[in-house]
């Protein structure tokens, strides 16, 4: 197979600041989405990314390089930030190889999405670590209910805020056809499954798909800030020497800098207990 991917990100209509920040080099695409407001979430979502761009230029990765970029980023963040709060959520997914063949690791901490586009259908890789999210699982909340409810932007886990990060890892194979998508919930917070899905489905090109989500969600209210890294799988030619090959993909979008904060963490007294 090879990869093609593009990526786009806007600070929204409403946020004075971008705190969203992105990595897309194979092999291994993801968003964080900081939390803590200026000087706070921005800067941990750029603590992140800096931490698992150590892995950009390998062939492949597995759930062990993802972890210890997990534990170096908790610690960097923490570090920058001992009077005052600041996280973020870091979704994404990269490139493994299981018995010879080519493998999606997807990882996840906070309310950031994965989701696959394949055969026709929408599927969301990740689970949010959200307190909606958990009144959903409980039946207690309806997912309809969920986009609406005051408390839907609290998470239960984010990385920075408290213990040891506890991301989530999910590993599939790899198919030609094969569209991902990672994305803040800026993007998912306007566009609706359906939307996402029509977008994935109508957009010639990974840069063109993230570039008019990103597009659609400003324009749906931009509200929060909006992120998306589309990556696409397809078959090389028979006669490649390599089993998986990257092509580049569309010029990244250039974003703001600095956004008062949207997605925050769940109040010390809420936390899960570490142990």
């Amino acid at each position: 197979m090879r990869t093609t991917w593009g990526s786009a990100t806007d600070r929204g209509r409403v946020r004075a600041l971008n705190e969203d920040a992105l990595l897309a080099h194979p092999p291994v695409f993801l968003v964080a989405d900081g939390m803590g407001g200026h000087e706070a979430g921005d800067v941990a979502s750029r603590l992140a990314v800096e931490e698992f761009a150590r892995l950009a230029g390998l062939s492949t990765v597995d759930p062990s390089d993802l972890h210890a970029c997990f534990r170096s980023a908790a610690q960097r963040i923490r570090a920058a930030f001992e009077r005052k709060e600041g996280g973020t959520t870091v979704s994404g997914v990269a490139l493994g190889e299981h018995d010879g063949a080519a493998h999606w690791l997807v990882f996840n901490v906070g309310d950031s999405r994965v989701y696959r586009w394949a055969d026709g259908e929408l599927a969301q890789l990740t689970v949010d670590h959200s307190v909606v999210q958990e009144l959903v699982d409980s039946g207690a909340l309806s997912r309809e209910a969920a986009e609406q409810h005051p408390e839907r932007h609290v998470l239960t886990r984010a990385l920075g805020t408290g213990a040891d990060p506890e991301p989530d890892y999910w590993m599939l194979p790899a198919r030609p056809g094969d569209r991902l998508l990672v994305c803040s919930d800026g993007v998912t917070g306007e566009l609706t499954p359906a939307e996402v899905a029509a977008v994935l489905a109508g957009a010639g090109g990974a840069g063109e798909a993230a570039t008019e989500l990103v597009r659609r969600a400003v324009e749906a209210g931009g509200r929060d800030n909006a992120t998306a890294v589309v990556v696409d799988a397809a078959p090389v030619a028979d006669d490649s020497p390599e089993w998986l090959a990257f092509g580049a993909g569309p010029a990244d979008k250039t974003w703001d800098e600095t956004v008062d904060g949207a997605t925050v963490p769940r109040p010390r007294s809420h936390q899960e207990d570490p142990r």
